[in-house]
């Protein structure tokens, strides 16, 4: 919105000409989101006590765990509140990609409050249905698909980080490739989204990391020189990342350990399921595997474990799965590991960074 009331002022008062530039809309895109998620914090966090959502602790978790109980939960919904505002205020509400991914982000973000609220209020112990909560995440996910794919000129070939020669054509087919895409990281985040910031520093870094490629992804000669797919009006969505990062600071002043607030699942899968539609938006999907590395890493140990289990009669490759939990019963302080899957979370996101040269 105020794209579109200050930018035409330009043409009598040159300073709003800055208006123009997306890395100067997705710095104060973040700014907006993290003031935002800051300022109206403490007030969601009492709303949410007095309301009396507090987490609930599973039984057959860490026994450290259990003092989390009655810690305030769903604050995902203030994340996504500022994500949306800032989006609004400050992207070209023109551009068609911007209104997929407020979509994805609210529609996921509907899933996980449904599911909060049946658990957190109507005190449901396992909240939505498994079954009914993946159709739902199936459904919005295809026609998230269908919309991307109707796209003109939109390339349905998937890009193959470090090899700028193999780029296989899925037609039609990159419909459920997409759908696949959000709906697996939205499922690991929420699978990761276990101890107090651990999820939400790695989603800051993946948000920045593919703000640079939303840039980069919509400006053709940069596109050009790296030698990487020109998704025309791509460049859009770098604000929606700014956005994501500055609201994923914000509320991380309030998660760090020992968190005041959980984001629930209406913040783990509707964030996944944007950085999610952001990389098939940027045609940098598989590259996610390795800028949300962290994110595949964990649901790849809960996979494995259960696969393990099943097949030794009992038998388990961890102490407990997602892996997090292993590191917590080997000793590990909870803000040792917190702090240390960052690092792994912010390497990973400079290596896939370097794929823009290395093709």
């Amino acid at each position: 919105m105020i794209y579109h009331l200050l930018f035409p002022l330009h043409k009598t008062i040159s300073v709003f000409n800055v208006f123009r530039y997306i890395t100067f809309r997705t710095i104060y895109a973040s700014l907006t989101a993290f003031l935002i998620c800051f300022l109206l914090g403490p007030w969601v966090i009492r709303k949410l006590s007095y309301m009396q959502i507090g987490q609930y602790i599973r039984d057959d978790g860490p026994e450290t765990h259990h003092k989390k109980a009655g810690t305030p939960t769903m604050g995902g919904t203030l994340i996504i509140f500022s994500i949306i505002v800032s989006t609004l205020l400050w992207t070209n509400l023109t551009n068609y990609f911007v209104w997929i991914v407020l979509l994805v982000t609210a529609g996921y973000g509907a899933i996980g409050f449904i599911d909060d609220y049946l658990m957190q209020i109507k005190k449901q112990s396992k909240g939505l249905n498994v079954r009914n909560k993946f159709l739902l995440q199936t459904i919005l996910a295809i026609l998230t698909g269908i919309l991307v794919y109707t796209v003109p000129d939109f390339s349905t070939r998937v890009t193959v980080p470090f090899f700028k020669n193999i780029s296989p054509d899925l037609g039609w087919g990159y419909i459920l490739f997409a759908a696949f895409v959000i709906i697996g990281t939205s499922n690991a985040v929420n699978i990761t989204d276990g101890l107090d910031g651990l999820a939400i520093g790695p989603l800051i870094i993946a948000s920045a990391a593919y703000m640079v490629f939303a840039y980069v992804a919509g400006h053709f000669k940069i596109a050009n020189y790296l030698q990487i797919n020109y998704v025309a009006g791509s460049g859009e969505i770098a604000v929606f990342c700014g956005a994501m990062a500055g609201s994923g600071l914000g509320f991380l002043w309030f998660n760090s350990y020992p968190a005041q607030i959980f984001m629930g699942d209406v913040g783990s899968l509707a964030l996944g399921a944007a950085i999610g539609t952001v990389a098939v938006i940027t045609k940098q999907e598989i590259l996610l595997a390795l800028v949300g590395g962290l994110f595949v890493i964990e649901t790849l140990s809960v996979i494995f474990q259960v696969g393990f289990f099943k097949m030794t009669n009992g038998r388990r490759i961890f102490r407990m799965a997602p892996l997090h939990h292993h590191f917590e019963l080997k000793g590990w302080a909870e803000p040792k590991v917190i702090v240390r899957f960052w690092i792994i979370a912010i390497a990973l996101a400079l290596i896939s960074m370097s794929t823009l040269k290395l093709r």
